[in-house]
């Protein structure tokens, strides 16, 4: 089989405005409004908070923009599940990360903040998450996604605004939206990272392409249909799965050198009276 070449370069305006409006707005607000709803003496936004939520938002048009999108669009499955991966598991927590919280509560005016509330707990969060991994690699939805420009980029926004909501639970920076205490991240995590292993599996070891729009589009490097599933279903199990066990891994250490730092002074004292009682000094 003959393979397509990687598409020739072309313009994305609409996605270069986008992601321009997307950090003005950030700037302006920074600039503006900070000032005014911190307290005297502290950063409206931390040089931390900045550069994260300057990362999102190139992860946003790096996923967006030539060659991924138009690879994902035009050609492979693969560049299309690295799409959704980007827009979940960078772009949102970056995003998120970067936002502090008087620009949060003034992104969820009224009932929108409410919404996210009950969205942002355990369960909500954990179901929301799952019925978008089905409904997003429901092949019906994905040819759909092709055959419609409109319907694609809705798809797009919809994964990366309930992405948001479920990296709340981790992430969140308003007190209103509590986050989940360590332990139950990790379950929370823990979770999140089984279930999309079942379309990974039949992405991974399916016999026959699961869309059709993608079988008959030209493949890079003549890679078959089939092994370009494969490709995708390999990076949904294993690298989004790495990630998220990364993710595990770090909120595990860090909450287990919080707990030690915690439970020191007690060790100490109880050392301290020991020594003391040994010398005869207190019973």
């Amino acid at each position: 089989m003959v393979g397509a070449a990687i598409p020739a370069w072309q313009p994305h305006p609409e996605v270069w405005l986008l992601v321009a409006g997307l950090v003005a707005t950030y700037a302006i607000l920074a600039v503006r409004r900070g000032p005014l709803l911190v307290p005297p003496g502290q950063r409206p936004v931390s040089r931390l908070q900045v550069a994260s939520f300057s990362l999102g938002a190139a992860t946003i048009l790096l996923a967006s923009d030539w060659p991924v999108h138009d690879v994902a669009e035009g050609s492979m499955y693969s560049a299309h599940m690295v799409q959704h991966l980007l827009y979940t598991l960078l772009a949102a927590p970056l995003l998120l990360m970067g936002t502090p919280g008087w620009m949060m509560r003034l992104a969820l005016p009224g009932r929108l903040l409410r919404i996210v509330q009950w969205w942002s707990r355990f369960l909500p969060a954990l179901v929301l998450f799952n019925v978008m991994i089905v409904v997003t690699h429901w092949p019906a939805v994905v040819d759909l996604a092709l055959r419609s420009a409109p319907f694609h980029f809705a798809v797009h926004a919809a994964l990366l605004l309930s992405a948001f909501v479920i990296w709340m639970p981790i992430l969140s920076p308003l007190p209103e939206v509590p986050r989940l205490t360590a332990p139950m991240k990790i379950v929370f995590l823990f979770l999140q990272s089984v279930v999309p292993t079942v379309p990974a599996t039949f992405l991974t070891f399916g016999s026959r392409p699961l869309y059709r729009r993608y079988a008959e589009l030209p493949k890079l490097w003549g890679i078959d249909p089939l092994n370009d599933q494969l490709i995708a279903g390999l990076i949904m199990k294993i690298g989004a799965g790495l990630f998220i066990w990364a993710i595990i891994a770090v909120i595990f250490f860090r909450w287990a050198a919080a707990e030690e730092l915690r439970n020191r002074p007690d060790r100490a004292l109880r050392e301290m009276d020991r020594e003391l009682i040994d010398m005869g000094l207190r019973q």
